[in-house]
């Protein structure tokens, strides 16, 4: 039995493959990792089965003549960046290297297979959240009347998060803002996210409502905010969440559950001070209004002080006396009666200008 070189071997093999090598084929997978280097794509590319065992497995390259053009075609297509956890339909040929192994050479990819998935894991995880009754939770919620004491989530380089500061600064109003820093896109962003959420959980109680925030660049690596278990870890947070996410192509899920979901940050601050402004308004027509109401009260009662006045006028003893009645008494006590009075002694008469002695006769 004569015993074959490696090199033989290999050889032999990539003769077998010639067949295969000269035609392309498209293939549906999904992208288990994915390293740019040098311009070049290189990817691991993976097929589950229904148990989730791993089925196949294949290196997968796209050279640096193509892979930054459809990569940028991807992203302008899609909304996302080519990243792992992707199911992916490209079109391939089989290439086979005595080193490297066997290999798939990536020619073109169908971002339509790809928005359908995304648009169906999607689906997927707003039915799972309406059966686990997730979706109404924050709707369910009360937004104080005056929301000064903020709870933000977001990058604190964001410029979003410096629009959100800004606006609510120009204000003039007392808003009190205590930022929990994450990572707002990409790989690291959900798990990041989901702890910021739980932390301000703990201070549940310093807080009026959470600002999640990420505003400028483009829409991609924003996947994490249709994942399950972010918008679970919003649905069940305990004070309203007003999103300024940024999604200009489509509504998040997290956008879906949150209290309140709005555009941009500055739309989110805008929000905030209309709120405080409408509460402001109502205090000054109210205090508008006490003020009316005190000062018909006032006049109310000094027209009753006034018609007490006169009644008390009319019923002095100036204004008697000046009509010609007089005041007499007997022993400093007002007489009522002649019989008040013995024979032979003397009273005293008051007159508007001065008293006089007088003596009952009989």
């Amino acid at each position: 039995m004569t015993p074959y070189t490696l090199t033989q071997l290999t050889a032999c093999i990539d003769q077998s493959l010639a067949i295969l090598s000269s035609q392309t084929f498209w293939v549906r997978a999904e992208i288990a990792s994915l390293t740019r280097k040098n311009g070049h794509g290189y990817m691991e590319l993976v097929e589950k089965a229904p148990n989730g065992q791993l089925a196949a497995k294949m290196r997968a390259i796209c050279w640096s003549n193509l892979f930054p053009i459809l990569a940028a075609f991807f992203e302008k297509e899609t909304g996302q960046n080519l990243q792992a956890g992707m199911q992916v339909l490209v079109e391939a040929e089989v290439s086979f290297h005595p080193v490297y192994s066997l290999s798939l050479n990536i020619l073109n990819i169908d971002p339509t297979f790809t928005v359908g998935d995304l648009a169906r894991q999607k689906q997927e995880t707003l039915r799972r959240l309406q059966q686990e009754g997730l979706m109404e939770l924050q709707k369910e919620l009360a937004l104080p009347t005056l929301p000064l004491r903020l709870a933000v989530i977001s990058s604190e380089q964001a410029a979003g998060y410096g629009d959100f500061t800004d606006e609510l600064n120009q204000a003039g109003f007392a808003f009190r803002v205590q930022l929990f820093p994450a990572i707002m896109q990409g790989e690291r962003a959900e798990a990041s996210i989901i702890d910021a959420l739980q932390t301000i959980g703990s201070y549940k109680e310093q807080f009026d409502a959470v600002i999640l925030i990420r505003g400028g660049g483009a829409t991609t690596d924003l996947g994490c905010f249709d994942s399950y278990p972010l918008a679970a870890a919003c649905a069940r947070c305990r004070l309203p969440i007003l999103s300024g996410i940024g999604h200009t192509r489509d509504v998040s899920v997290v956008d879906q559950v949150v209290f309140m979901p709005l555009k941009t940050p500055t739309a989110v601050a805008g929000f905030l001070v209309e709120r405080l402004q409408q509460q402001a308004e109502r205090l000054q027509r109210l205090r508008l209004r006490l003020q009316k109401t005190a000062e018909i009260q006032i006049l109310v009662r000094r027209h009753r002080i006034e018609m007490l006045r006169q009644r008390l006028t009319a019923c002095s003893p100036e204004r008697i006396y000046s009509m010609g009645y007089s005041l007499a008494t007997y022993n400093d006590h007002p007489l009522r009666s002649v019989s008040e009075v013995p024979a032979g002694k003397v009273f005293q008469t008051h007159l508007s200008d001065g008293t006089f002695d007088a003596i009952r006769q009989s």
